[in-house]
Order: structure tokens, then sequence, then C-alpha cells
């Protein structure tokens, strides 16, 4: 069973992860985002530690076609984004994906 957390994104970005305690990250400078990014964002996807992905909400737009379908479709590990205006709507759509159920759902 996958347990990890990894970090993918700007120095910046994981570096508050990496002082919580997460090992898995990838830092990826913003000038190179668009050569580094999806090989970061692919070999996350494939580590069988990954259980959950985290990744700037703006850093989705700077990934291949092919690679955000596969990181947004991912049940294992799961996606989730974080800033850039994901809102509720976004969360529980994430929450949702991973779990398998709607927790929200008012039926």
């Amino acid at each position: 069973m996958s347990q990890e957390i990894a970090v993918v994104g700007s120095p910046e970005f994981t570096t508050g992860f990496r002082l919580a305690g997460v090992r898995k990250f990838a830092d990826i400078p913003a000038e190179q985002k668009d050569e580094q990014l999806d090989d970061a964002v692919e070999e996350m996807l494939t580590d069988d530690d990954v259980g959950i992905l985290v990744m700037h909400d703006d850093d989705l737009s700077h990934l291949s076609r092919g690679v955000r379908k596969d990181a947004e479709t991912s049940v294992e590990p799961v996606m989730v984004t974080l800033g850039g205006g994901t809102g509720s709507g976004g969360l529980r759509e994430q929450i949702k994906r991973a779990i398998g159920i709607d927790l929200m759902d008012e039926d």
C-alpha cells in the first residue's frame, strides 16, 4: 500500500512540505518547468511508494497534455493541487476521486 506523500514544484512550494517531513520531492526551478516538470510528475506517478502527489494548481498548465491527463485521472497516487483558486469544488472532486464516494452528496 502506498503511504508516502510526494511534492513537485518550485523550491519555494516544496520547502514547507519538506520541513513538515515529506521526503519525496522534486524541486523544479521556474525557468526549467517546461523541460523538467513532465519527467518529475511521471516519475512520481510510477513510484509505488507514493500515495499522494501534491502540486501547485498553476503548474498544471506547464504539463504536456498526456502527462496532465495521467495525473488528473490517477487513482493511486491521487493528485492534489493547492493554490490558484481550486476552490471547494476542485477539492471536493479530488476527494471523491480518491475515496470513490461523494461525502457531500445531499441525496
